[in-house]
């Protein structure tokens, strides 16, 4: 598997260098920053690449966006991305863009160097790699933009019946609860949709339109 590799830092560059070459892998180049990887990339087309988020001239965000490039002009590459950092609104759109042969992991919590690699090849052979920390930060990032995302299975059930127009007696009729639990899911419902109580808004309706919107 021909890989190419972007790490601005030496002592990381060639330890990675190393820990390919003797576990099978082919480094076909390793570039200290985004521009000259995108060349390597052109020219060499790996089955993988190994990518830092924060690389020169800014370390901001060039190495992810070199991956999104990556990603999008050759999506038959398998991409690695190997940072200390979490850039989720990239990471959002790296797995949106396919969901297949994508990876990102954080470097400080590569423990076994034998799974890095098995992950390595998990990932070329079209597999997905999440750190779970990553997984962490993207649902957190998914609640706070989408409130109905903290919603319990059940709330949902009983927001959707509430949008049918359904009373709290017919609510607990159908999901064969009693009505003060309703009582509690739409309280519940209220509170996590940020909907306090309100002489001129009707929350009932509020939080209807919020689901129906959602639904659209």
């Amino acid at each position: 598997m021909r890989v190419v590799l972007a790490e601005d830092s030496v002592l990381l560059r060639e330890g990675l260098l190393r820990l390919l070459g003797e576990t099978g892998f082919e480094v076909a180049e390793a570039c200290p920053d985004a521009e000259s990887f995108l060349k390597a990339v052109e020219a060499h087309r790996p089955d993988l690449v190994i990518v830092d988020v924060r690389m020169p001239p800014t370390f901001t965000d060039e190495g992810v966006r070199a991956a999104l490039v990556v990603r999008h002009q050759y999506p038959d590459i398998a991409v690695v991305v190997l940072s200390q950092y979490v850039e989720e609104n990239y990471a959002t759109e790296l797995f949106a863009a396919r969901s297949r042969g994508i990876g990102y992991l954080l470097k400080d919590r590569v423990a076994d160097v034998r799974d890095f690699v098995e992950t390595l090849r998990r990932v070329t052979g079209g597999g997905t790699a999440l750190d779970p920390e990553v997984v962490a930060q993207l649902f957190s990032r998914a609640t706070r933009k989408d409130p109905l995302a903290r919603l319990t299975p059940r709330e949902r059930e009983v927001l959707g019946l509430m949008a049918e127009g359904r009373s709290n007696t017919a609510i607990s009729a159908a999901l064969v609860i009693g009505e003060g639990a309703v009582e509690k899911h739409v309280s519940s419902i209220f509170g996590k949709l940020d909907l306090p109580p309100d002489a001129q808004d009707h929350r009932r309706v509020l939080a209807v339109l919020r689901w129906l919107g959602q639904e659209g």
